[in-house]
């Protein structure tokens, strides 16, 4: 919940007008419970949706993950009829399966840095030329797995791309 890039996520949805919440999956940081390798995770995801859903009911749902919160988030937003759009940040493709996303029409964008050690940016170009829908890659040159000293290009592409989704919503906010 503290790192850099979940933070300039959530700041740059956050200076959209966007609802944003950042949270500890179980076992993680000071939260309850123990990590389970991405089974009882997916119950957090849905756990915040929900409260997400009923505290801003006429939001649309706009659900982001990194790295590990990618491989866990996408899965549920991709199933969650409330999620409108995601947004993947690090996808850990080099052993993670994101298989489940092919049955996923939803809009999505991805956000990788090039030189990504757990996600070789082949194996993430692959994955997104392989999705339905409309799916966007954005491949931060020179990025690491967490953006180090590029920050402002996932804000950049956050930001560029939720003004194309939610014109109304960005546009109010710019």
């Amino acid at each position: 919940m503290h790192n850099k890039v979940v933070y300039q996520v959530a700041k740059s949805l956050d200076a959209l007008g966007l609802p944003v919440l950042r949270f500890n999956f179980r076992g993680a940081g000071l939260s309850a419970g123990t990590h389970d390798q991405g089974r009882g995770e997916r119950e957090d995801v849905k756990a915040a949706l929900d409260f997400l859903a009923e505290t801003f009911p006429d939001v649309p749902l706009l659900l982001a993950g990194f790295s590990f919160g990618c491989w866990v988030g996408l899965r549920v937003g991709s199933a969650d009829e409330r999620v409108d759009n995601l947004i993947g940040l690090g996808t850990p493709v080099n052993n993670s399966d994101f298989s489940y996303l092919r049955h996923c029409e939803k809009p999505k964008l991805f956000v990788h840095g090039a030189k990504d050690e757990f996600g070789e940016i082949r194996k993430v170009e692959a994955l997104v030329e392989s999705l339905p829908g409309e799916n966007r890659l954005v491949v931060v040159a020179e990025a690491n797995h967490f953006f180090v000293g590029k920050l402002d290009q996932v804000d950049q592409a956050i930001r560029t791309w939720v003004h194309e989704e939610y014109p109304k919503i960005a546009d109010s906010h710019s």
